[in-house]
């Protein structure tokens, strides 16, 4: 019988024939990569000689952004080197383009940062942990995803100040669970993978201290409740509507919320009657009939995150009658900032890259996701403005809270590779021991530094006059 099969894969050209290989002979597969690239050459980190300014880079990044908000973007990103981190994906995009890499490509998030996992509700209402932040997915490496995942967790502990050993061991045992989490995927059937969903209200972790894990219960709970009340209709709407005039009207907040003008959105003046075609047309066919009960009422720029600052990103105010809102946010979707190192996207329109790799890497999406292109030229995606969306609030951790938390993000992102990538593949590679850990964890600590060398740039441009940055609050 032939034993290949032709079928998609993750960075495969269309109808690239693929082995179809027993799921031991791909562990063995990935077990013999670390004769090219071997595990301990994932350690440590040195920029080349050649590596380019990073205030440059990140002043390349603010290119097409609206130039009135480019200052809250550097000004949000100078708070700390934590926040820096956070708004320079691009500039470890470039670095990590520069490490050794396995040569096994998942769909990628792109900026796997800790501040990008979170949890949110599925289109059952149950409220699952996943990645919720995915403007940056492209077919690359794993490693990529795992190495900035980790830094991040480093960055955090020396935000929070906590001890330099901790946030080593932290970083190791992130990776760790990755590995260990990747080796469960490669054993379990794919539709088993697919279907694998983190419950938040859930959660267990046989490795956690019981108090720690109590704790984040406790404080899961407490969000829930939170988000609960803060996402109903009923409190949603009058913190962004005022009902003054004839229709209701989002209510500008300038800077960080105003209304557009028709040179800066030129579907202003027909409603975006075609922006929504296509939008509608990107949804499958029952979320449709869903959607047509609803009409555009109003639509304004929204200031959002880091990284997005300065893009087009907008919320539009859709009704079904007097007292049934649905609040749509709009975010332009710009070229992966791992398409320069990892190729461009097979997709035609961006948004439609962001929602494709959405749907692959999270086990539930937002029933309004969808994508659209406006009259200037620039690609968007659409979701709900909030649907129960939780990000982490590290101010007051410690080392426990930490670890569980990179724990279970390390979890998601294993999750999300599996379901795209190949899981024995990366689980031989990786391997049983923890020679793998050691080393992304001893890059993620290296790395630290490079962040923290690059923030002192960043700052002494602002104090130059090089670039100008500006609170937002």
């Amino acid at each position: 019988m032939d034993k290949t099969v032709s079928r998609k894969h993750p960075g495969a050209a269309p109808g690239t024939v693929i082995p179809k290989l027993s799921a031991d002979e791909r562990a063995a597969k990935g077990r013999a990569l670390r004769d090219q690239v071997p595990r301990t050459s994932h350690a440590g980190w040195k920029p080349r000689e050649d590596r380019r300014d990073p205030v440059e880079l990140i002043c390349e990044a603010n290119a097409g952004r609206m130039l009135q908000l480019i200052p809250i973007r550097l000004g949000r990103m100078s708070a700390s080197p934590f926040a820096f981190y956070r708004g320079s994906a691009s500039l470890m995009a470039a670095d990590l383009a520069t490490t050794p890499t396995s040569g096994i490509r998942v769909q990628a998030c792109g900026d796997a940062h800790l501040m990008n996992f979170g949890g949110f509700a599925t289109p059952e209402r149950n409220v699952i942990f996943d990645i919720n932040d995915l403007d940056e997915t492209l077919p690359a490496p794993f490693e990529w995803d795992l190495k900035r995942l980790a830094a991040s967790v480093v960055i955090a502990a020396q935000h929070l100040e906590l001890p330099r050993s901790d946030a080593g061991r932290v970083a190791t045992d992130l990776v760790r669970e990755y590995r260990e989490r990747m080796v469960d995927y490669a054993s379990m059937r794919v539709l088993e993978v697919w279907y694998d969903r983190i419950d938040i209200q859930k959660y267990e972790d046989r490795s956690a201290d019981p108090v720690v894990m109590a704790e984040m219960r406790r404080r899961i709970a407490e969000r829930i409740e939170a988000e609960k009340r803060k996402t109903a209709p009923e409190h949603v709407y009058p913190k962004f509507v005022s009902d003054e005039g004839i229709r209701p009207r989002i209510k500008d907040e300038p800077p960080l919320i105003f209304h557009p003008t028709p040179d800066l959105a030129p579907g202003l003046e027909s409603g975006y009657s075609e922006a929504l075609a296509v939008y509608r047309e990107s949804l499958p066919e029952h979320i449709r009939t869903l959607f047509d009960r609803f009409h555009l009422a109003d639509l304004a720029i929204k200031v959002v995150g880091v990284g997005s600052v300065g893009t087009m990103c907008g919320v539009g105010l859709f009704m079904a009658s007097d007292n049934d809102p649905l609040f749509l946010q709009v975010k332009e979707a710009r070229a992966s900032v791992l398409e320069p190192y990892a190729g461009k996207s097979l997709h035609p329109n961006h948004g439609q890259r962001v929602v494709v790799g959405q749907r692959m890497m999270q086990s539930a999406s937002d029933v309004f996701l969808g994508w659209t292109r406006g009259m200037n030229g620039r690609d968007f995606y659409v979701r709900q403005l909030r649907d129960m969306k939780m990000s982490a609030i590290i101010e007051d951790w410690d080392t426990g809270l930490l670890r569980q938390y990179a724990r279970m993000c390390a979890h998601a992102l294993a999750r999300a590779h599996a379901r795209s990538g190949d899981a024995p593949m990366i689980a031989g590679y990786m391997g049983s021991g923890q020679t793998f850990d050691d080393a992304v964890g001893e890059f993620a600590t290296e790395y630290s530094s490079q962040n923290r060398s690059d923030y002192r740039a960043f700052i002494r441009a602002i104090r130059e006059g090089r670039i100008e940055a500006q609170a937002d609050g």
